[in-house]
């Protein structure tokens, strides 16, 4: 009888654990995670999605099921990481840069110490949007006048912010801003509003598209003379906007800018298992990852472990070694 029940228990317990295998994950319940990106018609959004979709397919593998928050930007994606609110988030990688080290918006929190990095994607350029009938020809031309410099809590607000400092004008005293979130400024500029506004994003980009595509006549504004901004900030690049990808714009050839690098985080809170996952169906299923939007064109699995400046989660890591991109 004591035999009997022994060989029952046992076929119980791998009946048991059959099903967590067939219908669960191999980690048992399955984990709900959230990524936080950013405005609707920003890349974050879609980045956030299709990393999403590719990770929800193998929901019956990892037990793993993803969804996408639309946020105000970076740093609240970070600070959202830190409370424990978000599990995932993309962040600009001067906004990582800033939490890591206290600097900005983290200068009396101090340094976030649990924040970690994933990977890179794709690189963002900080993009002056004018009308066209404003007359502006440069940086200095905004004075005087009213321009979105973005949301407090966006990356956008501090690179506008960084390159009026640069140009040496005062956000405060010699440009009327406005604070407008970022899928709000196109349609302000084109019902004459706003005369210009700045937005850091990959392009080609639908909040960009739907600025130029309007009745109002619309220009992009060279963002040069930033040798000092390139030298002070270790996150900042010189990139150029292509106008092919705007036909309706009146600028005849390619825009000279700034730009930084959209980065995947997390917390060191996240299970090691999770992170790994991730990052490995990412990675493995990058070429159809990159066929989902035009601005992840040059991605390649050795660029996209640069501009990191947290410390790499350890499940992210773990997958880097054994893929042979690091040691």
């Amino acid at each position: 009888m004591k035999l009997f029940t022994y060989i029952s228990q046992k076929l119980f317990l791998f009946s048991v654990m059959l099903s967590l295998i067939v219908t669960g994950s191999v980690y048992g319940k399955s984990k709900y995670v959230t990524v936080g990106t950013g405005g609707l018609t920003g890349v974050y959004y879609p980045t956030g999605g299709n990393i999403a979709k590719i990770i929800n397919k193998k929901k019956k593998e990892y037990g793993i099921r993803m969804s996408v928050e639309s946020t105000a930007g970076s740093v609240y994606n970070i600070n959202a990481l830190m409370s424990g609110d978000l599990d995932f988030g993309i962040a600009q990688s001067d906004r990582q840069y800033q939490a890591v080290n206290g600097l900005a918006e983290w200068k009396k929190k101090g340094p976030q110490k649990k924040l970690r990095a994933i990977c890179s994607f794709h690189s963002e350029a900080v993009t002056l949007v004018a009308a066209s009938k404003s007359k502006i020809g440069s940086i200095d031309g905004l004075k005087g006048k009213k321009v979105n410099i973005g949301n407090p809590g966006s990356g956008q607000r501090g690179n506008a912010v960084d390159v009026l400092d640069t140009a040496g004008l005062s956000w405060k005293k010699d440009i009327r801003a406005e604070s407008l979130k970022a899928s709000e400024a196109p349609k302000m500029l084109q019902d004459g509003r706003i005369d210009a506004f700045f937005y850091t994003v990959g392009h080609p980009s639908g909040a960009i598209t739907e600025a130029t595509s309007g009745r109002e006549k619309v220009k992009f504004v060279d963002i040069t003379g930033m040798d000092n901004l390139l030298k002070k900030y270790p996150y900042y690049t010189k990139t150029k906007i292509k106008v092919s990808d705007y036909p309706t714009v009146t600028n005849k050839k390619d825009v000279d800018t700034v730009g930084v690098t959209a980065t995947f985080v997390t917390s060191a809170d996240t299970p090691d298992d999770v992170v790994y996952a991730i990052t490995k169906e990412l990675f493995e299923n990058l070429e159809p990852f990159k066929k989902l939007h035009p601005a992840y064109a040059q991605l390649t699995k050795e660029n996209m472990l640069k501009g990191i400046s947290a410390p790499l989660h350890p499940g992210a890591a773990k997958f880097f070694k054994e893929a042979g991109l690091m040691k």
